[in-house]
């Protein structure tokens, strides 16, 4: 892996984000013909209108490539200046190995690299701008490409209406490179965890016979629903206050895009003004680790974002896991 360097203190930076969506868009008119639901009741509960899934063929890692490779080309960097990468998915291509990583690394022509996932579904994200700001900053990688990649539609039960509705697939990707400028960094990160809810919100693994196996999620969705308020609101609290800001700081809330409930709830609990909150559940649904850099390539293709802009993420996922994060966009 090649090295920064010794001299001035170096911090992680967002260089550029990418993402990319499969092609079917499935509204919830067409949901209402195969599962006991309604439009007006998808919308009144959830705030989403519309999800994308891929086709039989495309996998996770199929979404992540795409999504990398205009990470890529917005940062004006080759595969060959990629030092490390890291793929956050609940939807791996295989259940044990290769990676999802090495898999996306491999097909992008990043060799001789480390590359490995993590499961943190819905907080993944997050976790991979913790894993690459500690490597960052230790000296360990100057840049490093971080992919939320999933196929959520693969670990779906199509008969259950309580998590078939609000899920859907695609990919956000990052470049997080070193950066001695302290004013548009990645300020701060907390994740955290708590396996005593690990029931809430799981994929059970089940073997149907030698040949197959079934992973199909499972979610108490008033428990989750309770919970991520509470969690959501109070980790956004805990890191502006270790900032020393307030909400009127922050440009713009990137929450995790599960519930438009949720992210209201969370929204109004915290005095973020409607113009500040990022929303692209109505659009997308909830791809799990795919949804918050979804959501910031949305303000970057939309030209809202800019070189400074200061970026609020908050997110909480299977495990139970959760995180949040405070940083600058330092791209073009």
């Amino acid at each position: 892996m090649k090295g920064v360097g010794v001299g001035e203190k170096v911090y992680a930076a967002l260089r550029s984000v990418g993402a990319y969506t499969p092609q079917r868009c499935v509204s919830n008119k067409e949901l209402e013909t195969q599962i006991d639901t309604s439009d007006e009741w998808i919308t009144r509960r959830t705030g989403i209108k519309t999800r994308y899934f891929a086709t039989a063929e495309q996998k996770s890692s199929d979404l992540g490539i795409e999504a990398a490779k205009v990470a890529l080309q917005r940062a004006k960097m080759l595969p060959s200046d990629i030092d490390l990468v890291i793929v956050g998915t609940l939807a791996p291509d295989f259940i044990a190995m290769p990676s999802t990583a090495c898999i996306i690394a491999s097909a992008l022509g990043i060799h001789d690299r480390p590359a490995f996932d993590i499961s943190a579904a819905c907080s993944g994200f997050i976790y991979l701008l913790s894993v690459a700001k500690a490597y960052i900053e230790s000296g360990m990688a100057k840049n490093i490409l971080i992919v939320g990649a999933e196929k959520v539609s693969s670990v779906l039960n199509p008969q259950d209406r309580g998590t078939y509705i609000l899920f859907g697939d695609g990919a956000g990707a990052a470049i997080i490179s070193a950066t001695q400028d302290k004013e548009l960094s990645i300020l701060n990160v907390h994740i955290s965890a708590d396996g005593q809810y690990q029931d809430y919100l799981m994929t059970p693994r089940s073997e149907i016979n030698k040949k197959e196996i079934m992973q199909c999620m499972s979610m108490k969705g008033n428990e989750v629903f309770k919970i991520a308020v509470h969690k959501l609101a109070d980790e956004v609290k805990h890191i502006l206050e270790e900032c020393n800001m307030g909400p009127k700081d922050i440009q713009y809330f990137v929450p995790h895009q599960a519930n438009y409930r949720i992210i209201k709830a969370v929204g109004d609990l915290l005095n973020f003004d409607s113009s500040q909150i990022v929303l692209t559940v109505d659009k997308f649904g909830n791809t799990s680790a795919a949804s918050i850099p979804m959501a910031i390539n949305m303000l970057y293709e939309n030209n809202q974002l800019k070189r400074g802009s200061r970026l609020l993420l908050d997110a909480l996922g299977g495990g139970l896991t959760w995180g949040s994060a405070i940083l600058h966009f330092d791209g073009e």
